[in-house]
């Protein structure tokens, strides 16, 4: 079965990230389709299943277990199962990423 989800049928918010969780959709994947303000980000926190981003306008300044480190356009990070993460858009541009979740159904921990 073809799962399509239309912007138009989609709930609006004051947030401008997309949430999709796959597992009603037929898939093992879920995203967040972030498009973020400078300062804006999640609190740290934590996941069962690794994540994959892949950032396609803007920066952003990412804690990861132990490492800080700053992605752009273009980059892709992965972070390991149950390592404590966040990211938080450093502007001047709005950061859009696609943060990828290997579950049908996302599970997050807030550490803060």
């Amino acid at each position: 079965m073809i799962s399509i989800l239309p912007a138009a049928d989609r709930p609006a918010g004051a947030s401008r990230t997309i949430r999709f969780e796959g597992g009603a959709h037929g898939t093992p994947i879920s995203f967040f389709s972030v498009d973020a303000g400078d300062g804006q980000g999640p609190p740290l926190h934590t996941h069962p299943y690794a994540e994959t981003w892949i950032v396609k306008r803007g920066r952003a300044l990412v804690v990861a277990g132990d490492a800080t480190f700053e992605v752009g356009r273009d980059d892709i990070g992965v972070v390991p199962a149950n390592t404590p993460h966040k990211f938080t858009a450093i502007g001047p541009e709005r950061l859009e990423m696609v943060c990828i979740h290997a579950a049908g159904t996302m599970v997050q921990e807030n550490l803060e």
